[in-house]
């Protein structure tokens, strides 16, 4: 049987199957691989909807993913966190098929019925603001905050699923945040995202010197020359 033709088959399992409560970490004890795959694919459709707002592109990645994990599967090392391995393949996927279609991604296309259903219809509506705030984050910060707070991922399994530092994933997080608030709230807003939104160019601290230095300029008294 095929990579291919095994993926269909777990991506058809995947229905009946319920979301751990914590992060798979194999061992030799532990599940198997296709067990593992199987119990952490919710979890992947989430990640890759936050990837692609697309609820069909979504279920593609996924099982394109699938595919080139199980073709990779020898190369995975028991007992490490299976999570963040396949996020990684997802991701990696997610990234060469954006360069090879060369598209952009529809800040529209995201569908309603991927996000919670609400209760009434004022929670419709704050939801959908949500949402549409949401899809305006940075790529980055969309999907590390969708990992913290959707999957219940730690700092540290995020920068470990994202190749980045612990740090970087929390100030990733903490901007995702600090700007839905702004945003929700009507606040301005600040930081990066806020530069971002308005075309500004990055502060750098050359620049911030700069500043200074024309203020100080502006302030100083004229010099007095006397004559020889």
């Amino acid at each position: 049987m095929q990579p291919g033709d095994r993926a269909d088959r777990l991506f058809d399992m995947s229905t009946h199957t319920e979301i751990p409560d914590q992060t798979v970490v194999m061992s030799n004890a532990g599940p198997s691989f296709h067990d593992a795959l199987v119990a952490l694919l919710p979890k992947l459709r989430v990640q890759a909807l936050s990837l692609t707002r697309n609820r069909a592109d979504a279920d593609d990645l996924v099982q394109a993913a699938v595919t080139n994990a199980l073709a990779a599967q020898a190369s995975f090392a028991p007992g490490t966190n299976f999570g963040a391995w396949m996020y990684r393949i997802l991701r990696n996927r997610f990234i060469s098929d954006r360069r090879r279609r060369r598209e952009t991604i529809d800040m529209d296309d995201a569908p309603a019925e991927a996000f919670a259903r609400p209760a009434s219809q004022e929670d419709s509506l704050a939801l959908g603001e949500l949402r549409t705030e949401m899809e305006k984050l940075p790529a980055d910060q969309r999907a590390a905050l969708v990992m913290v707070t959707v999957q219940g991922m730690s700092y540290e399994e995020v920068a470990a699923a994202m190749g980045c530092a612990v740090g970087t994933a929390k100030c990733r997080v903490f901007r995702a945040r600090c700007t839905l608030e702004a945003r929700l709230m009507g606040e301005p807003e600040r930081g990066d995202n806020a530069k971002r939104r308005r075309g500004a160019g990055p502060v750098t601290s050359a620049s911030r010197s700069v500043s200074r230095d024309a203020r100080r300029a502006d302030q100083a008294p004229p010099t007095v020359r006397h004559g020889m």
